[in-house]
């Protein structure tokens, strides 16, 4: 443990949330075309299986979160794994549409047991005091995800069948995740015991009683917004820019999303300590919709892509980081998991709607006029997010 990180739990779940992104996550926009050929659907169809998915993930995650808060999030990660690597399975044998479709929603309910939601419920848990620090982290490491599975999954679909790295992906689940998630389970047991039942080093909340109802609100319509924008664009970034115009370099553009997540995590650990973290929400819902703008606006110029990549992954770096601290620094540890449940349940129902929304945008009416809807929305959310510092700021003034 280093200044009160408790640095084994934070490596291991780094290694979790690689694993866990890649596999059921930033995979499914390069596997969605043999899935289409394998069933007979169009891609545009297959992206609206996944946005139903998504959907069926955001409804179960209000329960998720108070299954964390009573029984312990690396407890409900452990779980998961298992029926991560078992949905996998699933999906890889699926016979028929109406099985994968199933499979799919049952993938997404899982991913809400073992990915970002969870890790930092563990985290709260394990050192609530510690907690924002140990999110930083975790999230700087996690960053890797898109960057190392985008282009493996790409390469190894040129051997492999969809189905076949579905299986793959399941043996990662079952023999690195799940093993990991039930050793923290073990080891933070008697220290979460310590800090959470008894409550000490709880941490208290910024907003008080009279306005935590509308803070709520507010914080998950500008995170729905922003989970929408990141959702259309993570999953369609690869085959949107090959659309574009950018071919085979494609792939490598999208690659750099990984490490500017990254960069981002580092800049906010080494300058971001004076931020509070509804500043840092606001950040990055700006600089999502920078990118998103750039792109728009450049075309087929090649800086202007690596820009929109750079600036879609330093806002969503910093984004994963507020995900987590903005829930804790407003309303406390007591409850974090069904608190952060809530917001993950209207964020991942914005989220849902967006790939197939954003596929149809592109497939009626172009590129640019997904581009520009997508901006607009973003831009909703970053004024979501002023409203949510200017309440702070005022409670702030009066106490």
């Amino acid at each position: 443990m280093k200044n009160g990180i408790p640095v084994g739990v934070v490596g291991a779940l780094g290694l979790t949330q690689i694993i866990g992104y890649g596999t059921l996550y930033y995979s499914f926009s390069i596997l969605a075309p043999g899935m289409a050929r394998d069933f007979g659907l169009t891609v545009e169809q297959v992206f609206g299986v996944f946005s139903a998915s998504l959907f069926v993930g955001g409804l179960s995650a209000p329960f998720v979160g108070r299954w964390m808060d009573r029984f312990g999030a690396a407890m409900v990660m452990t779980v998961g794994s298992a029926v991560s690597a078992l949905t996998l399975l699933l999906c890889a044998w699926s016979p028929s549409t109406v099985v994968f479709a199933l499979a799919i929603a049952l993938l997404e309910v899982a991913s809400g047991m073992v990915l970002y939601q969870a890790a930092f419920a563990a985290l709260v848990e394990s050192r609530p005091q510690a907690a924002s620090r140990s999110i930083t982290y975790l999230t700087l490491i996690a960053g890797f995800s898109s960057t190392i599975f985008w282009p493996i999954t790409a390469r190894i679909h040129e051997h492999l069948s969809w189905r076949e790295i579905y299986v793959a992906f399941a043996g990662l689940n079952l023999l690195a995740c799940l093993p990991l998630h039930h050793w923290i389970a073990r080891s933070r047991k008697s220290e979460a015991a310590l800090y959470v039942h008894h409550g000490q080093e709880a941490v208290v909340g910024a907003l008080p009683a009279d306005l935590r109802r509308r803070g709520m609100v507010m914080v998950s319509l500008a995170f729905a917004l922003q989970g929408f924008a990141l959702s259309a664009i993570l999953t369609h970034m690869v085959p949107m820019l090959g659309t574009i115009g950018f071919g085979a370099a494609a792939v490598m553009i999208g690659s750099l999303f990984g490490p500017s997540q990254v960069l981002s995590r580092l800049v906010n650990m080494a300058f971001g300590k004076n931020m509070s973290p509804p500043m840092l929400a606001t950040l990055s819902a700006v600089l999502i919709v920078a990118g998103v703008v750039i792109l728009g606006v450049s075309g087929t110029w090649l800086p202007g892509a690596v820009a929109f990549a750079v600036c879609v992954g330093l806002g969503s770096g910093i984004n994963s980081i507020a995900q987590g601290s903005l829930p804790l620094w407003l309303f406390g540890s007591t409850g974090y998991g069904a608190i952060t449940g809530r917001m993950a349940a209207t964020r991942l129902a914005a989220g849902a709607l967006a790939p197939f929304v954003f596929s149809v945008l592109m497939e009626r009416f172009g590129v640019n006029v997904a581009l520009i809807v997508n901006a607009c929305l973003g831009a909703v959310g970053i004024a979501a997010f002023f409203a949510v510092v200017s309440a702070t700021r005022r409670t702030a003034i009066a106490t």
